[in-house]
């Protein structure tokens, strides 16, 4: 039997295909075995955000050939679609996708496994042709076995003017609603506890004008997300909805008002900001304000106070002075994060803020990074300060030295102590109250009901 071993870097879209990519080499009798194991083949799973995300991919490439040296090397994602040369000429790589092709890559792997003389495959179709959805079936297991992820929509047509990822990822399509279903039902019937609906821009699900959405009667006047939402929240099951992220480019204040209603949909959303200066939103081509962003916000927090928000902010962006990097700093008190994930920009060929004028010094990056971590710091602890005493639900998923810990509907890590490691609580869902902030997260009591 021979070993497949997998790594993957970047988002939760890429870790749910991994997921696919490992049923898919299982089912031809691959064992799978830990990415730092020896193996006899390795599959590297790229995200092409940062550079940093490109020098990781080659530096797990080079590790891992020195491990095993006679190992087929596969690498795929965003970076192979949008630089392959670079991925090519590498010696210790043998076979190169694009995200277009990763469904067949078993199918290479496969190929050159027979050659006796191996031959090194390139294959990435160009961004033009990215324009279907390859669905790859129904996905039933996870590494995690309490939280799954559930692919439903790729690409994005935002073009913002510092990112990779329209190019990576191609074109907006959406799956099937009823593939989504049968998946979500599967994994529940699996007996996961959250189900965790992600894509490239999940906001823009079924919003292509030949999508063809076949409405229910209750579903009238329903548009994108709201409509698989609402099917996921139907089916029976103790379990609950989380989505991954949205993007204000996409959603208002009003729409985000008409999801909140479903009782199994966690109040938590990550809402990537980048920027707290409308100079700045503008110039990075994001098509909203930072007041439309606040509204949002309003919104979320008015249906609950405690609803989790987390960001992702982008310090030095070309032509970022002092007042827009405060503006920043400012709406992240304003707003009070639970975590903001901090990008010093990178600087990425074949965008338009590559060839602004403007652009900000490393130094100054990296002094602004660091004062921003220490404000977000402060916001967090300020905001699970305000959750003291609650009582939450917590999704248990770990147990250690005699403390069970898991993650509640608004993304707070809770930790509480427990006498019985065999209580059953694992994998359950279960009423926890708030009492302190704690490493990464927060002390809690289980709640007797």
């Amino acid at each position: 039997m021979s070993k497949v071993a997998f790594h993957t870097l970047g988002c939760k879209v890429n870790q749910y295909e991994t997921e696919a990519m490992k049923e898919q080499f299982r089912a031809k009798g691959f064992e799978v075995v830990g990415e730092e194991d020896f193996a006899d083949v390795y599959i590297i799973n790229t995200c092409t955000v940062t550079n940093l995300a490109d020098r990781k991919s080659r530096q797990y490439i080079r590790r891992m050939k020195r491990v095993s040296p006679e190992a087929l090397v596969a690498v795929t994602g965003c970076y192979s679609q949008v630089k392959p040369e670079e991925l090519s000429a590498m010696e210790e790589v043998n076979i190169v996708t694009g995200n277009g092709e990763k469904g067949k890559l078993i199918e290479y792997v496969l190929k050159a496994l027979e050659q006796k003389e191996r031959e090194d495959i390139t294959c990435v179709l160009p961004y033009d042709e990215l324009r279907t959805y390859n669905d790859r079936g129904i996905i039933t297991s996870m590494d995690t076995r309490t939280r799954a992820y559930i692919k439903i929509q790729e690409g994005c047509d935002r073009f913002c003017s510092y990112c990779m990822i329209p190019f990576a990822r191609g074109h907006v399509r959406s799956r099937s609603p009823e593939e989504i279903l049968l998946e979500a039902k599967a994994l529940v019937d699996k007996g996961f506890k959250e189900l965790v609906l992600t894509g490239i821009n999940t906001a823009l699900y079924g919003m292509e004008a030949d999508f063809p959405f076949q409405l229910m009667e209750d579903e009238v006047g329903m548009r994108g997300i709201e409509i698989i939402i609402k099917r996921i929240n139907s089916l029976e099951g103790d379990f609950r909805i989380r989505l991954s992220s949205m993007e204000p480019t996409v959603v208002d204040e009003a729409y985000v008002k008409r999801v909140l209603k479903y009782e199994k949909l966690c109040p938590h959303l990550h809402l990537s900001v980048q920027s707290g200066s409308n100079k700045i939103i503008k110039a990075m081509n994001r098509h909203y304000t930072r007041e439309e962003y606040l509204g949002i916000v309003k919104a979320l927090r008015s249906f609950d106070e405690g609803y989790g928000i987390t960001t992702d902010i982008i310090v030095g962006f070309p032509t970022e002075e002092d007042e827009d990097f405060q503006d920043s700093l400012d709406l992240i008190k304003e707003v009070g994060f639970s975590k903001v994930h901090i990008f010093k920009y990178s600087k990425r060929t074949g965008t338009k803020a590559a060839k602004m004028k403007g652009q900000v010094s490393d130094s100054l990056k990296a002094d602004r990074s660091k004062e921003m971590s220490k404000v977000s710091i402060e916001s967090a602890n300020a905001f699970l300060d305000s959750l003291k005493g609650q009582i939450r639900t917590v999704l248990f998923e770990e147990i250690k030295e005699g403390v069970i810990s898991g993650y509640s509907e608004n993304y707070i890590k809770v930790y509480c102590s427990i006498e019985d490691e065999n209580s059953g609580l694992l994998n359950s869902l279960v009423k926890v109250r708030l009492l302190e902030i704690y490493e990464d997260g927060m002390k809690g009591e289980i709640v007797n009901e």
